[in-house]
């Protein structure tokens, strides 16, 4: 009897744990969303998408994108840093939103404790456009002409606190010009205006500039990377064209709430990594002039926390005044 009762305990206890082994091994069972803090039409929005799109086929669940704009990237930030750490909630956040913001602005999370990092996905150089009817053919001529016209021309932004509005300060402090500040709630609002004429330059996501500078729509002037893109050999560096020690270049991560379990973190890191090798998805990158990373958590950290430094000295440095 005692026997028995010795069986039927050990399978009750094993009835116990299977349903939790299967749960562990589950993830993911129902769709992912991402939330791309940003109107859709920009870089960030455009490599959820792709990304999305693979993972989803990979994991075999729907990985759906929810654009929640506003303020920089904090309203969608927000929302994250607020959701249930199950894996289901994530962020494609950038430098904009998760570096330079905070930096400046202040914000309802912190850039570092209430995110779980999942990995870096693409870095890219920012690059300088202006209008086409802009007398400006070099960075050198935008300059000239700050200078000639003290406040008259009007800079766009994705954001106030963005890495493009930051860069843009940047510049005119080491160039020693001044401009008009005009931010918008994202780099495809900001990038329409740009081409409508209704501004006059933008340091921007050299994705973003691509296609219309081909088009003519805009002129690209530089990219502002500490080194010229592999993609656009021909387009020189700001700091090469007179604003010598000039950078600045943005990345796109995933993230998800603070406390996401390390099993969720490794199974996301994979599967991304595994999307970024395909050959498909490194072509449109490249079409971007987006570069792969390693979709790994440990160099997403260093850079999260390096770029929260930097441009918090920059900030103070520069002097920059925000709106």
């Amino acid at each position: 009897m005692a026997v028995s009762r010795r069986f039927a305990l050990a399978a009750l206890v094993a009835a116990c744990l299977v349903p939790l082994a299967v749960l562990a091994q589950a993830y993911p069972t129902r769709p992912i969303t991402i939330v791309v803090p940003f109107p859709p039409g920009g870089a960030t929005d455009i490599l959820a998408r792709i990304l999305g799109q693979k993972v989803s086929e990979i994991l075999r669940q729907p990985i759906l994108v929810d654009n929640r704009a506003g303020a920089t990237g904090a309203i969608g930030l927000t929302h994250v840093a607020k959701a249930a750490p199950d894996g289901y909630t994530l962020v494609l956040a950038t430098a904009s939103s998760l570096g330079t913001n905070p930096a400046v602005t202040k914000v309802p999370f912190d850039p570092v404790k209430d995110f779980t990092p999942i990995g870096l996905l693409a870095a890219e150089p920012m690059g300088l456009a202006v209008n086409p009817s802009v007398p400006a053919n070099n960075v050198r001529d935008l300059i000239a002409l700050a200078k000639a016209k003290p406040g008259a021309l009007n800079m766009a932004s994705f954001g106030t606190g963005s890495v493009s509005h930051l860069a843009g300060e940047l510049f005119g402090a080491m160039a020693g010009v001044k401009f008009t500040h005009v931010p918008y709630k994202g780099a495809a609002p900001a990038t329409a205006d740009l081409i409508a004429g209704q501004v006059t330059f933008m340091f921007n996501s050299i994705s973003v500039f691509v296609a219309p500078a081909k088009a003519g729509k805009l002129r690209m002037l530089a990219t502002a990377g500490a080194e010229r893109s592999p993609g656009l050999p021909d387009l020189p560096t700001v700091a090469e064209s007179g604003v010598p020690g000039f950078e600045a270049s943005t990345w796109h991560a995933l993230l998800g709430p603070a406390g996401l379990p390390p099993d969720v973190v490794a199974t996301l890191s994979r599967e991304f990594g595994r999307a970024l090798q395909l050959p498909d998805v490194r072509e449109k990158l490249a079409s971007m002039s987006l570069e792969p990373q390693t979709a790994t958590p440990g160099p997403l950290a260093a850079t999260l926390a390096r770029d929260v430094a930097k441009w918090k000295r920059i900030v103070t440095e520069a002097g920059i005044k925000l709106d």
